[in-house]
């Protein structure tokens, strides 16, 4: 399977699992899986989602949807909506496609792509992860990564604030 150059081809939408299930199984290709909100993205991101996409051949990112993010991270958020995040993600070379989903975790997601391995930040213990027992299940791999330090969303949601005191949304 070849990466594609067009990004929005990379963006599955939210319920077609089972479609995109198909399309990663198809081929002999390892399947790394990440998930999250990913409303600014920053270099913390780049450095964490480009270490997860060495260890496959397919990375694929569960992004999650406005409504979900909303419920995670507060009214305020995201920042960015999801058709913008989702087309940031797979304007990334070493991203392969780019799934929606609403839930608040992404068991069923992980569930249904049934990928050879999971990563999430080494701020997670694997027992932990959701989906962790999943993927095992069938002889893949969890892994943990370090996160760059740092940068964060959140940290720079909240320099953005600091730096112009006073203005609301």
């Amino acid at each position: 399977m070849s990466r594609t150059p067009d990004p929005a081809l990379k963006i599955f939408p939210e319920g077609s699992a089972s479609r995109l299930a198909a399309l990663l199984h198809e081929g002999q290709a390892s399947v790394v899986f990440t998930n999250g909100c990913f409303d600014i993205l920053h270099r913390g991101h780049i450095d964490y989602l480009s270490r997860a996409a060495r260890l496959a051949d397919l990375m694929v990112i569960g992004l999650n949807t406005d409504a979900s993010v909303r419920r995670l991270k507060g009214p305020h958020r995201p920042i960015n909506d999801e058709t913008g995040r989702a087309m940031v993600l797979a304007g990334l070379g070493f991203v392969d496609y780019i799934i929606l989903f609403g839930e608040d975790t992404p068991l069923e997601l992980i569930r249904s792509l049934q990928p050879d391995i999971l990563v999430k930040g080494s701020d997670y213990a694997v027992e932990n992860i959701v989906g962790s027992d999943i993927v095992m299940a069938k002889g893949g791999q969890v892994v943990t990564l370090d996160y760059l330090p740092g940068y964060s969303t959140t940290a720079i949601e909240e320099r953005i604030r600091t730096a112009n005191p006073g203005q609301s949304e």
